[in-house]
């Protein structure tokens, strides 16, 4: 990006929310916090300034708070730490949304949720002038330029990626030797598809492009913690909902899915409590990885014949966005499943559907009840229509 342009976005880029990016102007809003940036979306809204602390703030979380509408962030941790080109911070700003990043953790201590708050910059402080804390305002250009000089050190990243997953192969080396211990499901996925839905880049735009596939081959779904409630929200049911059950919403959990628990290794399952409480069925599944890997391993197990994913994490950056724990299951769990894996990632940019069957049928519908209105309306219309009667009825002999 030549520098002339990131002037031009540091001065006034639109966002979706019709914000200039940056951090001219002053900033009043409601203090929202939470430190697990995937629950704090679900009840913001136009009037919070998210704080969070989230390193490395990766670009689905930023999406997600765009969509939420904030006035602002605030990041108690680095936005972004250089080690890997992270788009993130970027996303945000380039949106709309003003991102501060205020690096003081102790700053959980001193707001309480609904505070107001007042942003200037970098400074942050209660209506009245009282600073509880500074700030940098992250700019789009500083940023963009940040971006490209990670991007040339891209091989570092890689190499660490590298690394991370030789030293954890071991540690995690049952998701290539298939000796994870999976529990009988009631759903039966054995010579079907799967489609499996993770909270990820796009997948609700990728879950819609497949409406027709999804209605004409009635794939098993799949939702993976907050994956399940964009299979709810499209109309759909999902088949099964599994995870740490720490972010799919009530309403989903008791959609009727078989719950399926991913617990850790050694047994223990934190997420089994909620569950518990809500008096719902379930089982567990102890294993190493994340869940979308346990996902895939689990329809593959279990014989579907062919396993579509969405949102999944596909490239190296989406490998590094997850951090440590996400890194080397996800390329594994890959290896493993192999060529009965499908990734539907970015589908939706790839075909754009036309008018379906039933929409044809409602247009031609619309069309020949204006056409019989128009004839019955016009006087000179109507005699050419008994007239073309007339001509039918003599050559067909009636």
């Amino acid at each position: 990006m030549a520098t002339t342009s990131r002037r031009r976005l540091a001065r006034g880029i639109r966002g979706r929310n019709g914000r200039t990016a940056g951090p001219a102007g002053t900033i009043h809003g409601t203090a929202r916090l939470g430190r697990k940036t995937k629950d704090l979306v679900k009840r913001l809204g136009a009037q919070d300034i998210a704080i969070i602390d989230h390193r490395n703030l990766d670009r689905i979380a930023a999406e997600e708070l765009v969509a939420a509408g904030v006035r602002a962030v605030v990041n108690v941790s680095p936005s972004s730490d250089g080690s890997y080109p992270n788009v993130g911070p970027l996303t945000l700003v380039r949106a709309g949304v003003p991102l501060v990043d205020a690096l003081d953790p102790a700053l959980f201590d001193r707001l309480r949720d609904g505070d107001p708050l007042v942003i200037e910059g970098g400074s942050i402080r209660v209506p009245g002038g009282d600073v509880v804390a500074e700030g940098r305002a992250m700019e789009a250009d500083e940023l963009a330029t940040d971006l490209d000089e990670q991007r040339r050190r891209i091989d570092r990243a890689l190499h660490d990626f590298t690394e991370n997953t030789m030293s954890h192969i071991r540690e995690e080396g049952e998701l290539l030797s298939g000796t994870i211990d999976f529990p009988e499901t009631r759903t039966v996925f054995r010579d079907r598809h799967a489609l499996i839905v993770v909270r990820g880049t796009d997948h609700l735009k990728d879950l819609r492009a497949l409406r027709a596939y999804i209605g004409d081959v009635r794939p098993v779904l799949v939702g993976v913690d907050g994956g399940a409630d964009a299979i709810l929200k499209e109309g759909m049911k999902p088949d099964v909902v599994l995870g740490d059950m720490d972010s799919a919403r009530e309403a989903t959990l008791r959609s009727g899915a078989e719950l399926i628990v991913h617990g850790y290794p050694d047994g223990t399952a934190p997420g089994a409590e909620r569950l518990r409480g809500l008096g719902l069925d379930y089982t567990v599944v102890p294993a190493a990885g994340t869940s979308q890997d346990v996902a895939m391993l689990l329809a593959d197990e279990k014989g579907a014949s062919l396993i579509v994913s969405v949102g999944a994490h596909f490239n190296l950056v989406e490998f590094l966005d997850k951090q440590r724990s996400g890194m080397s299951s996800t390329f594994l769990t890959r290896l493993r499943v192999g060529e009965t894996l499908v990734d539907a990632k970015g589908v939706s940019r790839l075909y754009n559907p036309g008018l379906g069957a039933g929409q044809m049928t409602l247009f031609f519908g619309v069309a020949a009840l204006l056409l019989v209105i128009v004839v019955l309306t016009t006087p000179a219309l109507q005699d050419l229509f008994d007239l073309l009667w007339l001509k039918i009825k003599v050559v067909l002999g009636l």
